[in-house]
C-alpha cells in the first residue's frame, strides 16, 4: 500500500471506531468482508462514509454507510445491470441489514466482487 493508502485506510478504521455499537461491530465484520472478498478495492472515506474504490483517485464504487441502518451499496460507477424476473428492469444497488451471518457474508462477498466487474 502506499503511504496515500494507508492514510486512507487508517480514516475508515477510525470512523468505523467511533460508532456506537452495535453497528461499531457490524461495520468492522463488513469492513473486513468487503476487503477480503475484493483485496484491490482500497478503503477511504467517501462523502463521510467508508467506502472502497480502485486507487485513491478514483469514484468509490462501494460505499458503507450508517446512518439509520446499516447500507451497503454500489455507486453510479458500478456497471448495474437488470435484475430481470419480477424485478424487471430494477437495478439492484442498495442492501440494509442489522446482523450479520455467514449467509449475508457470502452475499456480500458476491456484492462486492460483482462491482469490480
Amino acid at each position: 500500500m502506499t503511504s496515500k493508502d494507508e492514510k486512507n485506510l487508517a480514516q475508515v478504521i477510525d470512523k468505523i471506531a467511533k460508532m456506537d455499537e452495535p453497528e461499531q461491530s457490524l461495520m468492522r465484520r463488513v469492513h473486513e468482508v468487503i476487503v477480503d472478498a475484493a483485496p484491490a478495492l482500497k478503503p477511504r472515506i467517501w462523502y463521510g462514509m467508508p467506502a472502497y474504490a480502485q486507487s485513491a483517485s478514483t469514484p468509490a464504487l462501494v460505499t458503507l454507510r450508517n446512518d439509520e441502518r446499516v447500507n451497503l451499496a454500489l455507486t453510479e460507477k458500478v456497471t448495474l445491470r437488470p435484475a430481470g424476473g419480477s424485478d424487471g428492469t430494477l437495478m439492484p444497488a442498495a442492501w440494509y441489514f442489522e446482523s450479520i451471518d455467514d449467509a449475508t457474508e457470502e452475499r456480500i462477498g458476491e456484492i462486492v466482487r460483482s462491482a469490480m466487474s
